[in-house]
């Protein structure tokens, strides 16, 4: 591992954005998770593979624009998408849950239509799907570094708006915190999706963004200690789902998340164990 990382550029590529999208993903899913839109991000992933099979189409119908990169249009649609979603929301006020499927299942389509266009599966498709070690180019890390660095800008810059948002937000309206923090959040978001596809992959992205979160729910009590926890959790899955892709020649992806999947199980035994171990000797002094 340490000598593909010295000889091959791809390796590095891969484990700087991973180390970046571990930070980022559980991050911006501590705010989602505890605003109950864990599954705005499978919605979201969808619609930004639309979007990257569009930028396939456009490719194939016209190569002289093949210096463009596919993820730029994935961004694009993901945003549009987050924009959609927030204005279903709004529209359908008593059923804000319909509108992520509704989204979702235009992503989906979107997908099926533009990537039968564009010759249908193939290797680069497949690698957005589940993630691949050597998807990741200079371009895509740079793309990374720059949404990384929006991301931090935008959590430190609106914490306190974004704390109360995600835990009243009729609350937050009363006070009179801005609605344009609600939809540059949800932007923030659709760029942080369409950012982790290239490691973890866009069916797999709403793990690395949820399970950290839901590993450290059961582990702390206060909010900064969930979103440092998740970080820490999201850290250790990526590392580890690459280096393990890495010797056993398959997609991260998946090992990424069976790596935290592994983690919330042991978790919760943990503290099955420990329920029942705290009631034994309760009922001895009793």
């Amino acid at each position: 591992m340490i000598e593909a990382l010295l000889n091959f550029d791809f390796m590095r590529y891969s484990l700087a954005s991973g180390l970046l999208i571990g930070l980022i993903a559980p991050l911006i899913g501590a705010f989602i998770v505890v605003r109950r839109l864990s599954l705005i991000a499978d919605a979201l992933s969808h619609v930004t593979l639309g979007g990257i099979s569009f930028g396939m189409f456009i490719v194939t119908v016209m190569p002289t624009l093949a210096f463009i990169n596919p993820m730029w249009f994935g961004i694009l649609y993901a945003v549009i998408g987050a924009l959609l979603i927030e204005k279903l929301r709004t529209s359908y006020s008593n059923y804000q849950e319909i509108a992520i499927p509704i989204i979702m299942s235009a992503g989906i389509a979107l997908s099926a239509i533009f990537i039968s266009l564009a010759d249908g599966f193939n290797q680069e498709i497949v690698g957005l799907l589940f993630g691949s070690i050597s998807a990741v180019t200079l371009s895509d890390l740079f793309t990374i570094i720059v949404i990384v660095i929006i991301v931090l800008v935008f959590i430190l810059s609106f914490y306190k708006e974004l704390f109360i948002l995600s835990f009243d937000e009729v609350y937050s309206k009363v006070i009179g915190i801005p609605k344009w923090i609600q939809f540059i959040f949800i932007i923030i978001v659709a760029m942080v999706i369409s950012a982790s596809m290239r490691v973890v992959g866009i069916l797999l992205v709403s793990a690395l963004i949820t399970l950290p979160v839901a590993i450290s729910m059961r582990l702390t009590k206060g909010f900064k200690q969930l979103i440092i926890l998740s970080v820490v959790i999201g850290e250790i899955s990526v590392i580890g789902g690459l280096v393990l892709a890495f010797y056993m020649n398959i997609s991260p992806g998946g090992v990424i998340v069976v790596f935290l999947v592994l983690i919330l199980a042991i978790t919760m035994m943990y503290q099955k164990f420990k329920t029942r171990t705290i009631k034994g000797d309760a009922n001895d002094e009793n």
